[in-house]
């Protein structure tokens, strides 16, 4: 992968090309993003690039840096992040691998290249230590912030980065890149484009992944059943969603694209207009009954789940909540 593989992002592309050719390469980044949003993709590409043996604004792909960066062994390209079921980077790991490690001079390329994921989730003493280096930085020395909440770092840290976001794909893009390259089928390709609302990853990932697919079906089961569900069924499909619990934003988000096909249906008619077209009959039904002061509270409840699944409350318990406020009417 390098930079003319990417989907979308030229703005990102090009500011980081123009650096390169400038010889103008900051020692702080930030990108930000949604989740497959391309954040780590164009982390990885640029430090790529920037070790490519040679010294062009497009990495070979042939040098041994190239080579390296391909099989995420390149000595001069560390990658940081919480470790795995933990929720934080802590200062231990930061000065560890990072503030402890910086002074090193690169091993075999002009660059040193730190990329911390998940960098909202540093804590406030490991900002603290980060931004201690930022700050006096050896020449050789970059460090990248891939992050989904930018707010959640230092206001010091953000005002010495250069900061970029990504935006969303176009449609056309990831229609060609789905059916063009990928060979989804047309409809499939249709409803991940719909559900991802520019974010590639997305919806690769809702059409190629057969746990996505699940993760579909169990959502269509519960919004279709949902006013004649009693307690037993509650907790039966809480006990399903539990197995998608890394995926449960997204569970969320295809809980609000169908009372977003409720809402279209009620306001046009046009039963071409929704993406759950082969539940036309109950989404119709639905759409009878429903206000449309009854959908924008369901739509808040949602919301308001992803606000509690981020502050970490018990997983069980919001949804249990949620799935029994989506039953009022």
């Amino acid at each position: 992968m390098d930079f003319k593989q990417i989907i979308g992002h030229e703005d990102i592309i090009s500011r980081f090309i123009s650096s390169i050719e400038a010889d103008h390469v900051s020692h702080a980044y930030i990108i930000s993003g949604e989740e497959g949003s391309g954040r780590n993709t164009l982390a990885y590409c640029f430090a790529k690039t920037l070790q490519c043996e040679s010294g062009s604004t497009e990495a070979c792909g042939q040098c041994k840096s190239c080579k390296q960066a391909e099989s995420g062994n390149h000595p001069d390209i560390i990658y940081i992040e919480s470790e795995e079921d933990k929720n934080i980077i802590p200062v231990k790991q930061i000065r560890e691998e990072l503030v402890g490690t910086m002074d090193i001079k690169p091993y075999s390329s002009r660059y040193k290249i730190y990329i911390i994921k998940g960098g909202e989730k540093m804590a406030s003493d490991a900002q603290s230590a980060l931004l201690k280096t930022i700050e006096e930085p050896p020449e050789y020395g970059i460090v990248i912030i891939l992050t989904t909440q930018p707010e959640k770092l230092l206001p010091t840290i953000r005002s010495r980065c250069v900061s970029v976001q990504t935006r969303p794909v176009k449609e056309t893009d990831i229609h060609n890149y789905l059916v063009g390259t990928l060979n989804v089928p047309e409809d499939k390709a249709r409803f991940a484009i719909e559900y991802s609302q520019g974010n590639l990853g997305k919806a690769i990932k809702l059409a190629t992944n057969e746990e996505y697919e699940a993760l579909v079906h169990l959502v269509v089961d519960l919004m279709s059943n949902i006013f004649e569900m009693d307690m037993e069924d509650i907790t039966s499909t809480i006990q399903h969603a539990e197995n998608y619990k890394m995926n449960i934003n997204d569970f969320l988000d295809l809980m609000m694209m169908w009372y977003r096909d409720i809402l279209v249906l009620k306001v046009t008619g046009n039963p071409d207009k929704i993406h759950f077209n082969d539940q036309y009959t109950t989404i119709r039904d639905q759409a009878n009954y429903l206000s449309f002061n009854e959908l924008e509270a369901k739509s808040k409840a949602i919301t308001a789940a992803k606000e509690r699944l981020d502050a970490k409350a018990k997983f069980e318990d919001i949804m249990r909540l949620l799935i029994m406020t989506l039953k009022e009417v």
